[in-house]
């Protein structure tokens, strides 16, 4: 699944109820809505003191609930309760479960997971844009936003959701109420909303009604249903004690066509209730196997997208080519790897490298047929120190923790041509390329997709080469 997205996310504060203010009597104030920030929120500031909004626009007067307000704090944090001044680009949300003013008005904070729906979807773009833009001059030392840039965040599969912005997930993770009914975390909070449908998820996941089911006995449910309309694939995460007996009864409830499997996520072991632990997805003229909690780009047309973009600058520079030598960082199960290896050919060669376990034995059967691919499990900056080699190309996925100093260094040792970095995190990859521009590298290009519509995430793929 993709843990950039997981919308069980971990609570701030257990000691008070989900919503209550630390160390303030007030517990609301009006405020004028300064510009975006990362991370989902715009920001403001009450008495001097800086507050990060969620679910405002940039221009608006609201009247904000503090959720995070300790006297101390830096800073505070706080969700929109009423709109006093409306932004133009201001909308009804889509979802009632993730709208602030209306979840509040029930007395409990909204679901975490939609922090833009309410507003329209070009400006979604533009703000994050700005967010690029911001991060580019801060982390990465740029004096004003680079020409490799167009400045612009690029809208994705429009023509499948006819413009709505929604139903483009094919991962979904939810939590369980004490009760046992499916559920989503409030952003930064232990409180577990119910939900009743998920309007980011794919029609064939909201299909399985996993609402109408007694989950008592799980904690987490994490669900893969394919692009293609192939297998889905439920994955429960039982509390400590739960029977065998409780957890094959729940997945008999289930619709027979899905696969149904147990996890630990801590161990890393996956058991099969029902069908098979896995599901086959198919993507840029290949199939692939991904097992388990193993890594899979969410939005459907995510792997075709950044495919193209990946292969396009490399082949601009001449650094894709038949018998070229690349390698695939953070390869999961083997996504770019596939399409390398038809691009280099037999006569080139592809080092595919990824750190989990799970994922790297996926990839291995994923590119058993091609004898130009050496799959490699361990650490980055381990196995290119190990498999020193001339390469024309890296190509790069990390994690939303990016890749980090250390293994920027030792990118920068093997010597390139060119690197291919794939980010889901403009923070993450602005410091990143902070230290590439230190090294005397440069951005070649650079370039911005929403593939996460009415969230604040988005994806970028860039050009890096050394410079001249």
């Amino acid at each position: 699944m993709n843990p950039e997205l997981s919308t069980a996310t971990q609570p701030s504060d257990t000691s008070r109820p989900a919503g209550e203010p630390a160390g303030h009597t007030g517990g609301e104030a009006v405020l004028d809505v300064g510009p975006v920030a990362h991370g989902g929120h715009c920001v403001a500031r009450h008495e001097g003191r800086v507050v990060f909004v969620r679910h405002a626009i940039p221009g608006e007067k609201v009247r904000v609930r503090l959720t995070d307000a300790g006297d101390g704090a830096k800073f505070w944090r706080g969700d929109v309760v009423e709109v006093l001044e409306a932004s133009p680009d201001r909308v009804e949300h889509f979802w009632h479960a993730a709208d602030s003013m209306r979840a509040w008005g029930h007395g409990h904070p909204p679901v975490g997971g939609a922090e833009f729906g309410h507003i329209t979807l070009a400006r979604q773009r533009r703000l994050k844009a700005d967010v690029v833009a911001e991060q580019l001059t801060r982390l990465a030392g740029f004096e004003q936003v680079p020409a490799a840039w167009t400045g612009t965040v690029e809208p994705v599969g429009e023509a499948d959701d006819g413009g709505t912005g929604l139903g483009w997930r094919t991962r979904a993770s939810f939590s369980v109420t004490p009760g046992g009914k499916l559920g989503m975390h409030a952003h930064r909070s232990s409180h577990i909303v119910p939900v009743l449908e998920m309007p980011l998820a794919s029609g064939a996941i909201n299909a399985l009604r996993l609402w109408d089911l007694d989950l008592q006995g799980i904690e987490r449910v994490e669900v893969a249903a394919p692009a293609d309309g192939s297998r889905p694939l439920v994955l429960l995460a039982p509390a400590p004690g739960t029977k065998d007996k409780r957890l094959r009864a729940i997945a008999a409830a289930m619709p027979a066509e899905v696969s149904v499997a147990a996890f630990e996520p801590m161990a890393g072991t996956v058991t099969q209730l029902r069908g098979r632990t896995w599901v086959q997805e198919s993507a840029v003229g290949h199939e692939f196997r991904v097992t388990g909690e193993g890594f899979w780009q969410i939005h459907r047309d995510a792997p075709g997208t950044l495919v193209a973009a990946v292969t396009e600058f490399l082949r601009q520079g001449d650094f894709l080519h038949p018998g070229a030598v690349v390698a695939d960082l953070y390869a999961g199960a083997g996504l770019f790897t596939a399409v390398l290896a038809d691009a280099v050919g037999e006569t080139g060669s592809v080092l595919s490298v990824e750190g989990a376990p799970g994922a790297s034995r996926d990839a291995r059967k994923n590119l058993h047929s091609a004898p130009q691919v050496e799959v490699v499990q361990g650490r980055v900056e381990r196995v290119l120190r190990q498999k020193p080699r001339n390469f024309d190309a890296l190509v790069l996925d990390p994690p939303r923790a990016g890749a980090g100093k250390a293994v920027v260094g030792q990118l920068i040792a093997s010597q390139p041509r060119a690197i291919a970095y794939v980010s889901c995190d403009p923070a993450s990859f602005a410091r990143d390329l902070g230290y590439f521009r230190r090294s005397g590298w440069e951005l070649a290009g650079l370039r911005a997709f929403d593939l996460y519509p009415h969230t604040h995430h988005l994806e970028t793929v860039a050009l890096l080469t050394p410079a001249p």
